[in-house]
């Protein structure tokens, strides 16, 4: 993953719907990827009542909520949270690679913007280091949500 994220055009977040499914696997992870994704878009605006989140036992699980959610209709973005620990085999990334395939494939057919932040890492402290530590990956799924959010209205107003 590259450490050079680019600059969200966004600011106002306030006239976004946004959902979020988060796998509940890796719990402590995946919390705090939420909880910087929702700071960061309370700074930028979003209210409270305008993000809906939904927990799922695992990452596998993930893309079936938000085609759910896809579904509805009322969302201007969904985020996709999630994390992959190597081990012994290597099941995280092939889980991984089902995720991110079929994230896009739900993006692609809704014609709604899905942010996968999904992390896929080989070490425990490689997961630490972007959910907990000094790569701010939850703040740059955020950002992203709110930037194609607005992309998704430009073309739907």
């Amino acid at each position: 993953m590259s450490l050079d994220a680019p600059q969200s055009k966004v600011l106002d977040g306030s006239r976004f719907y946004l959902g979020v499914v988060a796998a509940r696997f890796n719990a402590e992870l995946v919390d705090a990827l939420l909880r910087e994704l929702k700071a960061t878009w309370k700074k930028h605006g979003v209210k409270a009542a305008r993000i809906d989140v939904v927990r799922v036992p695992g990452s596998h699980e993930v893309p079936v909520a938000i085609q759910l959610m896809a579904d509805q209709g009322q969302y201007d973005c969904l985020v996709a949270l999630g994390v992959l620990i190597g081990g012994d085999t290597q099941h995280h990334v092939m889980v991984g690679n089902s995720v991110s395939h079929t994230l896009q494939a739900i993006a692609a057919a809704a014609r709604l913007p899905v942010i996968n932040g999904v992390v896929v890492a080989d070490t425990r402290a490689q997961a630490e280091a972007r959910c907990r530590g000094p790569i701010k990956r939850g703040a740059e799924f955020a950002l992203a949500a709110l930037e194609m959010a607005a992309v998704r209205k430009r073309f739907n107003s």
